[in-house]
């Protein structure tokens, strides 16, 4: 059992497409097709090949995850964390499920690494504040047992974004 997991979480303002680590996580529908947003973003800079693979993997049931290639994205691989419907809104039941999903199988594939956006929090409606608490508790309880994961990132897209995820972090008991 891991007391220190709060040093394997890293919170950072930048561009999720961007981050070199095993997987980045898509804020994904349960169809698993990459839109507008952060999946949107994942689908440009990766690439086609992404698509192709997630259209033989879904749909899947909302709170799953589901893991890809990275096509041409700095990262190896992409999870797809489903949170949500098409054109629905993330509730807390998905949001949970689904970061405790990827990050199950993160662990699965021995990852070391993972980065997260603020998962349900743009078109899918999710308040910012909440979706902190649930993400950081669930990557606080993934840690404190034995995984494969040495480092969490949430990669935030605004300074605003990352203070109120640094802020909830810091008010967590250890």
């Amino acid at each position: 059992m891991d007391t220190d997991w709060r040093t394997r979480i890293v919170i950072r303002q930048g561009d999720l497409a961007e981050a070199r680590v095993d997987a980045i996580v898509n804020a994904a529908n349960n169809d698993l097709m990459l839109g507008g947003g952060v999946a949107g973003a994942i689908r440009g800079r990766g690439g086609p090949s992404i698509q192709a693979e997630c259209d033989k993997i879904g749909p899947i049931r909302i709170g799953e995850a589901a893991i890809t290639g990275a096509g041409r994205l700095p990262a190896r691989h992409v999870i797809h964390a489903a949170s949500m419907r098409l054109g629905e809104r993330t509730s807390e039941r998905g949001l949970r499920d689904a970061t405790r999903n990827a990050l199950r199988l993160a662990a699965e594939h021995g990852l070391k690494s993972i980065a997260f956006p603020a998962v349900g929090t743009g078109i899918a409606g999710f308040p910012l504040e909440r979706c902190a608490e649930v993400m950081l508790a669930e990557a606080r309880d993934h840690l404190r047992w034995l995984t494969s994961l040495e480092r969490i990132e949430f990669v935030l897209f605004d300074e605003t974004a990352r203070e109120i995820f640094a802020r909830t972090l810091k008010k967590m008991e250890p």
